[in-house]
C-alpha cells in the first residue's frame, strides 16, 4: 500500500475520532442541561386547566421555578454570605391565589404594556384605541386579563449552554383593546454565574404598542415578613419621572440630585422614603420610573442586604426602570416563610420603556410595526459581599 494512502487513512481516522468526541461532548452537555430542568404538576385552575412547574438548576445549586400560567416566577434562590441558598422572591403559598387574580402581579410576565397608560386610551397612526381600565381611570400592566393571566407554551431549549426555557404566547388582535395579533417569545436562562437572564421578543401584524417586563418582588433577606427598608440600593440614573395623583408621568424629567430620589450613590431604601416629598406622598413611597444613564446592555442597579450579604445586580438594555417599594402590599396573604406579605416587604425593579409613552411624544417610542421585531434583555445577577 502506498505511503500516501496510509497517511490518508490515518488522517481520516483521527478526524472521525475528533468528530465522535465532539459529538459526544455536545451530547453530554445537552444531557446535563436537560437534567437541570425538571417538570412537575403545580395546580389546577378553577376552569380545570392543569398548570405545570418548570424548575431550572445551575451547577452551584441555585434554582428558579416558573409556571406556564402567566410565565410566573414562583421561587428564585440565591446564596448568602455563609453559602446558604434561600428563596428571595415573594409569592403565594397556595397555587390558586396565582390563578384567581394575582392583583400584586407576583413574579409575572407583564404585557402587552408594562406600567400605566393614561385614561386607558391612546392614538396610533390616526386611530384611537380604548383599552381595559383596571387602575381607576387608567390601564395598568396590560389590563385585567393581561399576559399575567395567560397560559404560555413552554419548551426546553435543547442546544442551550445553560438551562433555558422558551415561552410563547400569541395575543389576538383586539385583546384587551390593543391592535394587532402579537406573537411574544420570552427566554428564561439560569447561568452558572448565578444570573437569571430574561430575553423578550415580539412581532405584530398591525401597528401596535409593546412594553414587556417582569414583575418579581425581591427581599434579599430570605425572610418575607421583614421589610426591605434596610436593603441598600444604587440606581444608575440622574433623572426620574414625576407623576400626577393617578401615578401617570407629568412629562417632566426631573434631576434626582439632592432629593429623596437620588440613588446615584448606594443608600438604604428606608433612608428617605418618609421624607416630606410630594412625589413620595403620591406614590405612598417609591413607585416611579428612573431614566437610566447609558445605552445598550449595561449595569443599571445594585441592591445589597448587609445582614445576609446578598447582592443583586440588574443589567438591561431598556431606557427606564420602575422602582416600586411594595407600597400596596397589605398583609392579606401568608408568605412562604411565615407571617404576612405586609407593607414594603418586597421591592420591584421593572426594566421597561416609560409609563404612558403612547401618549407622550417626548418619551422613547413603544410603537411596533409589522416587519419589525421587538427585542429586549434584562439580567438579575446574584453574588455575595462578605
Amino acid at each position: 500500500m502506498r505511503k500516501t494512502s496510509i497517511n490518508l487513512i490515518i488522517l481520516f481516522a483521527v478526524l472521525c475520532i475528533f468528530g465522535c468526541n465532539k459529538k459526544e461532548n455536545q451530547s453530554k452537555a445537552q444531557q446535563e442541561t436537560m437534567e437541570n430542568i425538571r417538570i412537575s404538576d403545580y395546580g389546577v385552575t378553577s376552569k380545570g386547566d392543569s398548570v405545570k412547574k418548570y424548575t431550572l438548576a445551575n451547577k452551584n445549586g441555585m434554582k428558579v421555578e416558573i409556571i406556564n400560567f402567566g410565565g410566573i416566577i414562583t421561587s428564585l434562590t440565591a446564596p448568602d454570605k455563609n453559602g446558604k441558598y434561600e428563596d428571595v422572591v415573594l409569592g403565594f403559598t397556595r397555587p390558586e391565589d396565582y390563578f384567581n387574580g394575582n392583583s400584586y402581579y407576583f413574579g409575572a410576565l407583564i404585557g402587552r404594556y408594562g406600567n400605566r397608560i393614561a385614561n386607558a386610551k391612546f392614538t396610533l397612526e390616526g386611530t384611537s384605541y380604548d383599552i381595559d381600565k383596571n387602575d381607576g381611570s387608567n390601564s395598568l400592566h396590560g389590563g385585567k386579563d393581561g399576559f399575567h393571566t395567560k397560559f404560555w407554551n413552554i419548551e426546553s431549549v435543547k442546544d442551550a449552554k445553560f438551562p433555558t426555557l422558551k415561552l410563547t404566547y400569541t395575543s389576538a388582535d383586539g385583546e384587551e383593546g390593543y391592535p394587532g395579533k402579537l406573537t411574544t417569545t420570552v427566554f428564561y436562562t439560569l447561568t452558572d454565574e448565578n444570573a437569571l437572564e430574561i430575553s423578550y421578543e415580539a412581532e405584530t401584524d398591525k401597528p401596535t404598542v409593546v412594553n414587556l417586563t417582569q414583575h418579581s418582588y425581591f427581599n434579599l433577606s430570605g425572610n418575607f415578613s421583614k421589610t426591605i427598608l434596610d436593603h441598600e440600593m444604587q440606581i444608575n440614573a440622574d433623572k426620574f419621572l414625576p407623576v400626577n395623583e393617578t401615578l401617570i408621568p407629568t412629562g417632566e424629567q426631573k434631576a434626582v440630585k439632592g432629593s429623596a430620589f437620588d440613588f446615584t450613590a448606594s443608600k438604604p431604601i428606608g433612608k428617605d422614603i418618609s421624607a416630606d416629598d410630594d412625589q413620595l406622598k403620591k406614590g405612598k413611597g417609591y413607585d416611579h420610573n428612573w431614566i437610566l444613564n447609558g445605552n445598550g446592555l449595561r449595569s443599571i442597579a445594585k441592591v445589597y442586604h448587609p445582614e445576609s450579604g446578598r447582592v443583586m445586580e440588574v443589567l438591561t438594555d431598556e431606557p427606564g426602570v420602575q422602582f416600586y417599594s411594595g407600597n400596596f402590599l397589605d398583609g392579606k396573604f401568608d408568605t412562604k416563610t411565615g407571617g404576612k406579605n405586609e407593607f414594603r416587604t418586597g421591592f420591584c425593579l421593572e426594566t421597561q420603556h416609560f409609563p404612558d409613552s403612547p401618549n407622550q411624544s417626548s418619551f422613547p417610542s413603544t410603537e411596533l410595526k409589522p416587519g419589525q421585531k421587538y427585542q429586549s434583555k434584562t439580567i438579575y445577577k446574584f453574588s455575595v459581599k462578605k
